[in-house]
């Protein structure tokens, strides 16, 4: 095994190391100068696509017209077909979380993500397609793009692109440009480095803003990862750092190489890298510099902490030696954590040195495990993994307390971090750029690559969710498998049942838009929630199925929601013959429809025979009419249901006497004008009229509707009472006898106030006792009578009581009689 510091170089007083990452990536006939190389960050995917300004010939093999997606190691992820029909392809970048930009001459962009073959696409607007579109510059979260007429358009959000035009730019050749994201700008919007003749100008959404640097013009533009730097590159082969505020230089590199770089990064936050075709120069702080050579064409790709250098061979990650290896292994260091590692292989070789130096360093120990395990996490190689992490482990043997948190979780990300970084998976990420990317976001890259075992098995081991993993897996199964659907089904259902959290419905949302319905069917029946299963199988033209499921659920929102999409999609009498086999259904639309559509109950009443309930709506509309030909007519339709059934002959009847009383009325509205008679009942009517003396109308209105001699006595009386006409009822008292009796007479006239007319009612209660009829006379306020009516019954018992009452003369009366009934005694 070799040192740990075989591969560091120094540059001034910092050390970088090249870490060797996979190699044999490409074949030799790829020709990899021939291609535009992007990479994705935190050691993501690879894009790969034709540089269309490079002179090739059709037929030269190993050509491809697509854009292709590798991993790290070289293996091929994916191949997107490039639509040659929608312009030249002018840039392709990458999002933070792997999302894939397609950037076209005539500012069409497509999104691909998850690396996915499938796309979403949207515009620059009109003046990328007008002018056309340069370059672009990627950031994580959106990109700028340089127009033909010198213009930027910028968009924040690739989630919700809203392309925004930023201040014009001063005229000239845009030689070179770079962006600051706007989580390093002050104003919190991305801004625009752009070098045009011997000065930069930045440019963000309100201004244009010259430097005034005068040493230009400038090939390249960087900007650091951390925002803070900004690296240029001049026409005589220098390189200058400086800040972004444009406010300090901080250091100068000549490359005297006369020919400009074909590309300029920064390698982390302390380092620019220049590439030419076979060589890189790695400029450290204060203007020291180191070259690496290659045997073929170099990209770079670069990433928070560092820089990824492809070629046809080898693919390699450059990086600043990170502070806690540089402690342990820097050649001549003293500091505990190397002196920990010392004394671990002392220990391996049973050397009493051992002993001696973790005595040397016991005050520090504990310092000396932390760095070791913080190392141990900045290695590549498991050998330097697993030695660091046996120093760790010894030194926290020797302390009495310790905390093993930090050691335990370095282990198990470790762990993880070698699995994925295996040249079969392809992603070699460092441990910063895993802390930054997050473990739930690198279970996503591994489904994206369809590495389902490999992200289930760190999943379970971080214990992190699996149902997204199980479903992406069964996705991936219902689009890629060619057996019979009854296999498809079965072996997806095996695998996710008593899973938790798996949505069928996804699985089966993918299987129908594979064009294989009858599997998206058979999956929703799987699924547990009522809200999931209905809107797809109504997608798939399952209309009765949906129905069932939703009534299931018991949710009226969601069954009413479906009902509205039925009644849409389907004919109406086949809607009706649907809703008709289930009552909960069929209650829901009646309730939605009297207050919200009485024309659709009146169709399901007469499609599902309902007569009485169709009649009885028209009958109610007609009641809530204020016209009366409109409520003639709801009540003739009314009657017309149930004419043809001898069942409901009384219910016919009665609906047109409604109707001939409502003629009446507007009849005699017209004839007595003034009087309102429409809505009023058969007796209500007869009374109004007996009220306005119309007599002759009330007999016709009487014997119209049979109206009983009895219920007419009652309603001339009452109204004859109402409107004080007391002669005629002298008059009435003359007749010999009457419907209802004598009684309701004398009570209703009495209890309007008159007991002269009331009282001439008395004599003719004879059906009455006779302690009534005198208790009628008391009321009456009529003594004597009432004691002549004690009289004749011989009643010297109530004569005496009515003695009490009487007064003067009356009370002389009352005297004498009580006197002729004592000398008949």
């Amino acid at each position: 095994m070799s040192k740990a510091t075989a591969d560091w170089r120094r540059v001034g007083d910092r050390f970088y190391r090249k870490t060797n990452l996979y190699t044999s990536l490409f074949p030799p006939d790829l020709e990899l100068e021939n291609y535009v190389v992007v990479g994705a960050p935190y050691s993501g995917a690879i894009a790969l696509y034709r540089d269309e300004s490079q002179i090739f010939r059709s037929n030269q093999p190993g050509v491809k017209a697509n854009i292709d997606i590798y991993s790290c190691a070289g293996t091929l992820i994916r191949q997107i077909p490039r639509d040659r029909s929608q312009g030249t392809l002018i840039a392709v970048g990458w999002s933070e979380d792997e999302t894939l930009l397609v950037v076209t001459e005539h500012g069409q962009v497509k999104t691909y993500t998850d690396l996915s073959p499938d796309f979403t696409p949207f515009t620059l607007g009109h003046e990328a397609s007008s002018h056309g579109v340069k370059s672009c510059r990627f950031y994580s979260t959106g990109f700028v793009a340089l127009l033909g007429n010198n213009r930027f358009v910028s968009v924040p959000s690739y989630h919700e692109p809203r392309p925004q035009t930023l201040a014009p730019a001063p005229p000239g050749e845009v030689i070179s440009w770079a962006v600051i994201p706007p989580e390093h700008t002050s104003s919190r919007s991305v801004e625009v480095l752009l070098a045009v003749d011997r000065t930069v100008h930045v440019v963000d959404a309100a201004e244009c803003e010259d430097r005034g640097l005068q040493a230009g013009p400038f090939r390249h533009i960087a900007v650091s990862p951390n925002g803070k730097f900004v690296a240029l590159y001049t026409d005589d082969g220098k390189v200058w750092v400086i800040s972004s505020d444009f406010q300090e230089r901080f250091s100068e590199y000549d490359s005297r190489v006369k020919t400009p770089p074909k590309d300029l990064q920064w390698c982390g936050n302390n380092a620019v890298a220049l590439a030419w075709e076979d060589e890189i120069h790695l400029v450290g702080p204060s203007g020291a510099a180191t070259k690496f050579e290659y045997d073929g064409f170099v990209h770079l790709m670069p990433d928070a902490d560092g820089i990824r250098v492809l070629t046809n061979e080898v693919c390699d990650f450059l990086q600043k030696v990170p502070d806690e290896t540089e402690e342990v292994f820097r050649l001549g260091s003293s500091s505990p954590a190397s002196v920990l590692v010392d004394a671990v292989e002392m220990l391996e070789k049973k050397s009493p040195k051992a002993d001696d130096n973790i005595q040397l360093i016991r005050a520090n120990l504990d310092e000396a495990v932390d760095v070791c395990v913080r190392a141990a996490g900045q290695e590549y190689s498991v050998h330097r993994q697993k030695q660091l992490l046996k120093a760790a482990s010894f030194g926290k043997s020797v302390l009495d307390l310790y905390n093993s948190d930090d050691y335990v979780d370095m282990t198990e990300v470790l762990r993880v971090l070698n699995a994925v970084r295996f040249y079969e998976v392809g992603i070699p990420l460092s441990y910063d750029q895993y802390i930054r990317l997050t473990p739930e976001r690198l279970v996503q890259r591994l489904v994206n690559r369809h590495e389902y075992l490999l992200a289930l098995k760190i999943s379970e081991f971080l214990r992190l969710p699996v149902d997204r993993i199980y479903v992406s897996w069964a996705r991936e199964k219902v689009r890629s498998s060619s057996t019979d659907e009854d296999t498809i089904v079965s072996s997806i259902v095996d695998k996710l049942h008593g899973q938790r959290g798996i949505s069928f419905e996804a699985v089966a949302r993918a299987a129908y838009d594979d064009g294989r319905e009858k599997v998206a069917i058979q999956l929703l029946e799987h699924e547990p929630r009522a809200g999931k299963q209905v809107p797809l199988l109504l997608k798939v033209g399952e209309d009765s199925l949906a129905l069932d499921k939703a009534l299931e659920s018991g949710d009226t929102d969601l069954i009413f929601w479906v009902l509205l999409n039925l009644k849409k999609k389907m004919p109406l009498s086949t809607f009706f013959r649907t809703i008709n086999s289930r009552p909960v259904a069929s209650a829901i639309v009646e309730a939605s429809a009297i207050d919200q559509d009485r024309d659709l109950l009146k169709d399901l009443y007469y499609q599902t025979d309902r007569l009485v309930d169709g009649s009885n709506l028209l009958l109610s509309e007609s009641l809530d009419s204020s016209d009366v030909n409109g409520s003639v007519d709801k009540l003739k339709s009314s009657a017309k249901l149930l004419r043809d059934s001898k069942e409901h002959a009384a219910q016919v009847g009665a609906l047109e006497d409604a109707v001939k009383l409502l003629r009446f009325q507007e009849a005699f509205e017209k004839d007595l004008g003034g009087e309102k008679f429409v809505g009023l009942s058969v007796m209500r009517t007869l009374g109004k009229l007996v009220e306005g003396g119309s007599m002759k109308r009330a007999e016709r209105v009487r014997g119209e509707f049979k109206v009983s001699e009895k219920s007419f006595a009652w309603v001339r009386l009452r109204s004859l009472v109402k409107r004080r006409d007391w002669r005629e009822l002298e008059e009435l008292s003359k007749q010999r006898k009457s419907a209802i009796s004598w009684e309701p007479y004398f009570n209703e006239i009495l209890g309007a106030g008159n007991p002269k007319v009331a009282a001439l009612y008395i004599p003719k209660c004879t059906h009455l006792a006779v302690n009534e009829r005198i208790e009628m006379w008391v009321k009456c306020g009529l003594v004597k009578a009432a004691a002549e009516e004690a009289l004749k019954a011989k009643d010297r018992g109530k004569l005496e009581e009515l003695r009490g009452m009487a007064t003067g003369g009356v009370g002389v009366e009352v005297e004498r009689m009580i006197g002729m009934l004592g000398k008949g005694r």
